[in-house]
């Protein structure tokens, strides 16, 4: 018999902590990562695998986890997808741009070492970096600036 895992994604300890509380005693696994983990654990291949055996619903919201009368909860909402609407939603692509921009800006400008902090190859790096169109140079000017 299985046990049925929830994954909560969300920077909010609080909600992560009544999420847990309730659903164990609904005998389900709750998983939990910051939007900073989650966005670094889709870069990683290891762990999109475990994630392809079947993507459980996600909370949203600080709201607690509230049911109806049958028992189903009323606010969980299902993996996004690509019709979603929400103008709050953020694109993978979006994200993962984000998380390129700022490992290479971490790292002044040196590809080899953030492409190593993402857990990417250097090539996919540079295949990434033209397709987002970002500038790496940019951060590398910023290391230059020397005080008066």
């Amino acid at each position: 018999m299985s046990r049925t895992v929830m994954i909560v994604v969300s920077d909010n300890q609080e909600t992560v902590e009544n999420a847990k509380k309730y659903w164990e005693q609904h005998d389900v696994t709750v998983q939990a990562y910051s939007s900073a983990q989650w966005r670094e654990g889709l870069d990683n291949a290891f762990f999109r695998q475990q994630l392809s055996a079947g993507v459980p619903a996600l909370i949203s919201g600080n709201s607690p986890v509230t049911t109806d009368n049958g028992g189903h909860s009323n606010n969980l909402i299902q993996f996004p997808t690509p019709t979603a609407t929400s103008t709050n939603v953020q694109k993978m692509e979006e994200m993962e741009a984000h998380a390129i921009e700022n490992a290479i800006a971490q790292y002044k400008g040196n590809l080899t070492e953030a492409a190593k902090a993402l857990g990417i190859g250097r090539a996919t790096l540079y295949r990434k970096v033209k397709q987002y169109h970002i500038d790496p140079s940019a951060a590398r000017k910023k290391k230059t600036v020397v005080a008066a």
